[in-house]
């Protein structure tokens, strides 16, 4: 595949927002953190904590579940459908208002009213009391529909101001709303970016619409990127925390998405989250209609890993349907249809959100202190490798622990683990092993290939059968460690290994592709 120097391309159409050659508001060491670029701490962002951020961001992002990676295990979030327009065309979306069955962005059940979505919100933060964040994503694009956006938020902002507001969008309509935004204190904002070469983009976007026409090919890209450009700068010189969405596709954007992160951190983006393409045929996409397929997890972790010391990455995302609700990674909505909510009698108490979100603060305070201690005992082992590092596979329910059946598990989050960390890296969908109660073994093999550069699996509990086959397959599957904090667990598995290691017991033998694992760059499509 031939594919012109990232040099070239960079900056391409961006004259005509400053003067060509002038240096970007955000410096390049800036980090990407804080309102105008923040402190540049390697570890802000969406694993960073109260120590790596100033105290305005942190109060910002520490219970927010899609800007901090820790948060996500204790706070939910919800979508609203109140925007089903959209201004683009995108070869991966394929928009779908009554449609229960497929969890992907761009899909909702029901679409609303301003109205219906301020009542179901007050519902939703009755129930769920760790529910403190609601975003508007569509299922088109908020800001192509803003007066159904705007009025919602208006509308939340008087009957639940302790509920943080965010919104989505593509970013076309962007520097049109930006004193809205602020307005209603919007201060969270996902740009969805694929490129910042308009080359690039015409392979993505087939259509936009702008200035009352339909535009087309490289003219509508490099619109779109003149737009996107803009409205994350003027966010940033505002003091709105951004985020900024791409989607990887294998063969169009997989190399440029490392150009992409150098040039949203310029421009002040807080995270980058870096996403697969969802592209089954099934959904009615273009790109699953022409057999694009989507990057496998070890694909989408050496992009995210070439990234690293560009802007801070978001590694937890769950690519929500427009209508989500609850932790993410689970999906509450049919819980809290229309109908549903005439039922129900709701009542939103302000100091009982509070005390709940306190007994959530005190767990994390205790997740803290069971991680810290788990690395003060890790200890010094001369004969082994000092800069080991393997991954672990965990089974989860959340709370931060591992507290989930091997064969109740849809998904497993990944933790890169050493002696001095346990970071989280991603998650990993699988098949469900358990059904109506007995194990589905054909399921198995798809269960262990989704792991298999894992060194580890931490489960609650876990049969014979599967025990049997992760171990032929060299994964551990470790259940001693049943509700403890994963940090804590995969540390104390950890310090175990390396002294199974130093014993001679095992020989530690890296597992999977090592370019991978050492973060090099490699696709089948740039093989």
């Amino acid at each position: 595949m031939e594919t012109p120097s990232l040099a070239a391309k960079a900056f391409i159409g961006i004259g005509q927002i400053r003067p060509l050659g002038a240096p970007p508001p955000v410096a390049e060491s800036s980090g990407g953190c804080g309102t105008t670029g923040g402190s540049g701490k390697a570890s802000c962002g969406s694993s960073g904590g109260p120590d790596d951020m100033p105290p305005e961001i942190w109060e910002k992002v520490k219970n927010h579940p899609c800007y901090s990676e820790e948060a996500h295990h204790h706070y939910a979030r919800m979508h609203v459908a109140v925007a089903p327009a959209c201004n683009i065309q995108c070869h991966y979306c394929n928009r779908k208002y009554d449609c229960s069955n497929e969890s992907r962005p761009g899909v909702v059940s029901q679409k609303l009213t301003p109205d219906q979505a301020v009542k179901k919100v007050l519902a939703v933060a009755s129930e769920i009391p760790q529910m403190t964040v609601l975003g508007i994503a569509g299922p088109g694009d908020s800001l192509a529909n803003p007066a159904k956006t705007f009025e919602t938020f208006r509308r939340l902002q008087e009957d639940a101001p302790d509920i943080k507001l965010c919104l989505s969008t593509n970013g076309l309509a962007l520097p049109d709303y930006v004193d809205e935004i602020c307005k209603y204190n919007i201060d969270h904002v996902t740009i969805t970016i694929n490129m910042v070469d308009p080359a690039v983009g015409e392979k993505i976007y087939p259509w936009i619409f702008w200035d009352h026409r339909r535009v087309t090919g490289y003219e509508a890209a490099k619109i779109l990127h003149e737009r996107q450009m803009l409205g994350l700068e003027m966010l940033t010189a505002r003091g709105v925390l951004t985020k900024v969405n791409s989607v990887l596709i294998p063969g169009v954007n997989d190399e440029h998405l490392i150009e992409v992160n150098r040039e949203v951190k310029k421009r002040g983006a807080f995270l980058h989250n870096i996403m697969p393409l969802i592209s089954e045929a099934e959904h009615g996409t273009h790109y699953g209609l022409t057999g694009q397929r989507g990057p496998t997890a070890q694909e989408l972790k050496a992009v995210q890993d070439a990234c690293s010391g560009g802007a801070n990455l978001m590694r937890h995302c769950r690519q929500c349907r427009a209508d989500a609700v609850g932790l993410l990674g689970e999906d509450r909505s049919e819980e809290f249809t229309l109908d549903k909510i005439e039922e129900m009698e709701v009542v939103y108490d302000l100091d009982k959100r509070r005390a709940y979100q306190d007994q959530v603060e005190t767990e994390r305070q205790a997740q803290h202190a069971a991680k810290q201690e788990a690395l003060a005992a890790q200890g010094t082992l001369t004969d082994v490798d000092p800069g080991m590092k393997v991954l672990v596979a965990v089974a989860t329910e959340g709370h931060g622990r591992v507290n989930q059946h091997f064969g109740h598990a849809t998904e497993f989050q990944i933790f890169e683990v050493s002696a001095s960390e346990a970071l989280f890296v991603g998650h990993r969908r699988v098949d469900l092993y358990c059904q109506g109660g007995y194990g589905e073994d054909e399921q198995l093999p798809s269960i262990v290939n989704a792991i298999n550069d894992c060194h580890a699996v931490l489960v609650s509990k876990i049969g014979a059968c599967p025990r049997d086959e992760l171990t032929a397959a060299g994964i551990e599957p470790v259940d001693q460690y049943a509700h403890e904090f994963i940090e804590k667990a995969a540390l104390s598995w950890f310090a175990g290994y390396r002294e199974r290691v130093q014993r001679g017991e095992i020989a530690h033998q890296p597992r999977g592709d090592a370019s991978i694992r050492q973060g090099a760059f490699t696709t089948e499509a740039a093989a």
